[in-house]
């Protein structure tokens, strides 16, 4: 989806959003996380970036799932709702609506990642990208390679106990030392830590994020739940200009 998990700027980037889902040299965890308002503790016995004997199974978008919940541009000061949904390995995100400041669907569809934007601040081309060679398993496959950050507690209403991941792209791929590396797209996936399919909150940062100044993003849920949702793509995404 995506994580990003994001998971809407040019095509090649929205490649790069896509397989980081959600997904850079981002300040501590903790202090991003009180950015957008919500809190976070870690459990500093067991909390530790890496794998080891505790460590968790990683994030895993289920095939089937609707919830519903918030998305949050800080730095514009852009709180709109948002809704993210899954029906047979199908997924769709979207956030606002012709009401809001900023409104925009991705989509993991028929093997192929969409994103269109119809509203936000500046922009004046709302074209539909369409990146095929993408599915569910495909971002899986992406969140097997998170690494794992820590337990931690999320001060919402009610609190929510979540298993913090960081997942992304880095370029190029060199050894540890003295190199100029880029990041394109890094996230911070928090899932339930009773079910990793669960997702609780995610941090977009990278080029991806192209339409914001500072190039981060939250989404945060406030339900989810196993079950089919709806996933439709929009009509100008199937045309033949798309």
């Amino acid at each position: 989806m995506a994580w990003t998990f994001s998971y809407r700027a040019a095509v090649t980037t929205s490649v790069v959003g896509a397989v980081a889902l959600v997904s850079a040299v981002l300040p501590p965890a903790q202090a991003a996380a009180r950015n957008t308002g919500t809190q976070t503790t870690a459990n500093t016995a067991t909390a530790g970036v890496g794998s080891g004997p505790s460590t968790p199974l990683p994030p895993r978008l289920p095939r089937d799932f609707r919830g519903k919940g918030t998305w949050i541009v800080r730095d514009l000061r852009i709180t709109v709702p948002f809704t993210w949904e899954g029906r047979n390995g199908e997924s769709q995100m979207t956030a606002g609506g012709p009401q809001y400041p900023i409104w925009f669907t991705n989509l993991i569809f028929h093997g192929s990642f969409y994103t269109l934007t119809y509203k936000w601040p500046g922009l004046t081309s709302h074209p539909c990208d369409r990146i095929p060679g993408f599915d569910l398993d495909l971002l899986n496959r992406a969140l097997r390679s998170a690494r794992f950050v820590g337990p931690e507690i999320l001060q919402t209403n009610p609190e929510r106990r979540v298993d913090h991941w960081r997942v992304g792209v880095v370029v190029p791929q060199l050894p540890p030392g003295k190199f100029l590396r880029f990041p394109l797209a890094l996230g911070d996936v928090y899932v339930d830590q009773d079910n990793r399919g669960t997702f609780r909150q995610v941090l977009q940062f990278g080029i991806q994020n192209l339409f914001d100044p500072q190039l981060d993003e939250w989404l945060q849920m406030r339900t989810f739940e196993h079950k089919p949702g709806v996933v439709t793509l929009p009509r100008r995404c199937s045309a033949p200009n798309a």
